[in-house]
């Protein structure tokens, strides 16, 4: 079974129907139909929560906060293992520390990751690194 990892872009991309939602949505019916395991960082899902809530309001962030908590997605927690794991990523590579979140994931799930967003370039080439762009 694939293993794949949302980051904070793809999600976006799906509550605000922007390209690439379609590619998410199939993703997320897959998951429910046991075809693949989704994840997503705690850290990620407070990205998208502050990202909605700054572009959309307060209403909107708290329907897609509620939405993120039914979707077929194995939420991960950052305990002290993972958080040091992605702050030597972040430590090492030119990225925001959400998406050095995002990164440990995938190279811990040995996933790939679905994003949109090009600053995942640089981890190309890293062990157990995959990514694929919406």
């Amino acid at each position: 079974m694939a293993n794949y990892v949302l980051d904070s872009f793809a999600l976006l991309a799906f509550f605000r129907d922007e390209p690439g939602a379609d590619v998410v949505e199939k993703l997320l019916n897959e998951a429910a139909a046991d075809k693949h395991e989704l994840y997503l960082s705690a850290v990620n899902a407070g990205e998208v929560y502050y990202m909605s809530y700054r572009k959309d309001g307060a209403a909107k962030a708290i329907l897609v906060w509620q939405a993120i908590k039914k979707l077929p997605l194995h939420i991960v927690n950052a305990d002290l293992d993972f958080v040091l794991y992605a702050a030597k990523i972040k430590a090492g590579h030119k990225l925001s520390y959400a998406d050095a979140f995002a990164a440990a994931l995938t190279i811990n799930r040995k996933a790939v990751l679905i994003t949109g967003d090009d600053e995942f370039e640089i981890l190309i080439g890293e062990a157990n690194f995959k990514v694929k762009y919406i």
